[in-house]
């Protein structure tokens, strides 16, 4: 039986069907706009509704969503007063109405055939959420370096939706164009996972038999962070939550996300044995160094890349494991 809802009304001239965009936000004058007009300006004649939540933020973001909405009656601007990822995105959810729900983000922007490419993959392989490549892209020096160690292996790992591949069903996908149904039946993001809220998602659709898709021809521009504090901070979160998940759902942790501590180990033994034993316990940190040097020489297209590339590759490593290993057993229930 045909899902009318799904498939689109014909009264408006068109068979794709509406959708409704979600994105919180704090602190992203710098991208909202961007953002949303790429929305807008998508190649898809379905109708579209966006809700934007906003958090508390120190710069104009408000200001901006709210003459944002003011030009184009499809945006709704949301209050998310926690500021909490899946807060806001809870919020954007219940504050639209379309089967189809394709969730954006203020730093990033989704490509002019984005939701038509989306839709139609929803449709051909019967899964609750698909997504495709988080293609970041610099502007500054800083972020272009790092940009580059987010779409090799040796930054981030072989995941999909960072280095591209082929089609198919994947365990998590960035951002994510979802059925309502599936997101309402396990009851949408889990509030306590301010990071890594989409795997844990992501997670609970698989267990309820859900297929979670990959399509390499979907492409988000992602606006990396643009100082190294922003960096650090960012992936030792990203390592802290990740921890928090895996021991949540048991039996989830894989060697990807058990790497960088590992890393942070090695090396730290590495150094302490070299310098209160024997040299000889250097050869693991001066191996990691090295392995950075020329991968930071192989991946990098420019030299200002590749003076930057080592620093920024560490960074993400030892940031990552270090907020992995230091991660609280408290963290979900605090939070």
């Amino acid at each position: 039986m045909r899902d009318e809802k799904f498939l689109g009304d014909n009264s408006h001239g068109t068979t794709e069907p509406p959708v409704s965009v979600i994105l919180t936000v704090v602190n992203e004058a710098a991208h909202l706009e961007e953002s949303i007009n790429a929305v807008l300006n998508s190649q898809y004649s379905g109708a579209i509704e966006i809700a934007i939540s906003v958090g508390p933020s120190r710069d104009n973001t408000r200001e901006i969503a709210d003459s944002l909405a003011q030009r184009d009656p499809r945006i709704k601007v949301i209050e998310n007063p926690s500021g909490k990822t899946p807060n806001g995105l809870n919020s954007a959810i219940a504050a639209t109405k379309n089967e189809i729900i394709v969730r954006v983000d203020g730093h990033s922007s989704i490509g002019p055939d984005y939701i038509r490419e989306a839709v139609r993959t929803l449709r051909e392989t019967s899964a609750v959420n698909v997504g495709g490549v988080m293609a970041a892209e610099g502007i500054k020096p800083f972020q272009r370096a790092v940009a580059r160690a987010m779409r090799s292996p040796i930054g981030v790992g072989a995941s999909r939706f960072h280095t591209g591949g082929s089609a198919g069903s994947v365990d998590t996908v960035y951002l994510g164009v979802f059925k309502r149904s599936a997101l309402i039946g396990v009851g949408g993001y889990d509030s306590r996972f301010t990071r890594a809220q989409d795997w844990e998602l992501n997670y609970r659709l698989r267990e309820k038999g859900g297929v979670i898709w990959f399509n390499p021809n979907l492409t988000v521009t992602y606006r990396p962070r643009s100082t190294f504090r922003s960096l650090a901070k960012q992936y030792f979160e990203y390592g802290r939550w990740r921890a928090a998940v895996t021991r949540y759902h048991k039996g989830t942790a894989n060697f990807r996300y058990l790497a960088p501590p590992i890393n942070v180990f090695l090396q730290a033994f590495s150094i302490l044995l070299g310098a209160f034993w024997a040299p000889v316990f250097f050869i693991p940190i001066f191996t990691y160094l090295g392995a950075i040097l020329i991968a930071a020489l192989v991946i990098g297209r420019s030299w200002a890349e590749r003076i930057r590339l080592p620093i920024v590759l560490i960074i993400m490593h030892f940031s990552w494991g270090i907020g992995f290993i230091t991660s609280p057993r408290t963290l979900i229930s605090n939070s």
